[in-house]
């Protein structure tokens, strides 16, 4: 038996999890997310996540740290870099996980904590130009010339 590799914690398995979770957030595989959202979270989960792939599209994820809450509990922070199509500003928010072993790990709750507003479906006021279309930049023309010639 002593070199059989040791059976992953409770804790390593939901790192494991809110890892691979945060990943399929990443690239969009809402379906295996789902899987991973408790039942009693999952109206507010859909909710918040109701504008991913459409409205907002999410560039990368980072699990910024994580930790542990008893044994049976993970509290993760992960850091969202996403935009809007329509903008093409590259905006980061910082979201607290909350997961919970129960007969598996499940993600129980997730909130913003730092950063962007508008990527867990806050309500956000927009500028509206043309349309919701951002004029160009324009900055003054300032030309150079040399000093007149003295008396």
């Amino acid at each position: 038996m002593a070199g059989c590799p040791a059976a992953p914690t409770a804790l390593a398995r939901g790192q494991e999890i809110a890892q691979e979770f945060n990943q399929d957030a990443r690239f969009g595989r809402n379906e295996l997310m789902i899987e991973h959202v408790a039942p009693a979270a999952r109206d507010d989960f859909a909710a918040h996540h109701r504008a991913w792939g459409t409205e907002v599209r999410v560039a990368d994820v980072e699990l910024a740290g994580m930790k542990a809450r008893g044994e049976h509990e993970l509290e993760v922070l992960v850091r969202v870099a996403w935009y809007r199509p329509d903008e093409q500003e590259l905006r980061v928010t910082t979201v607290e996980q909350r997961w919970q072993d129960a007969n598996g790990w499940q993600l129980a709750a997730e909130k913003r904590v730092d950063g962007d507003l508008g990527l867990l479906g806050e309500t956000v006021v927009r500028d509206a130009l043309d349309g919701g279309a951002r004029a160009p930049a324009r900055f003054p023309t300032v030309q150079l010339r040399g000093t007149p010639p003295g008396p």
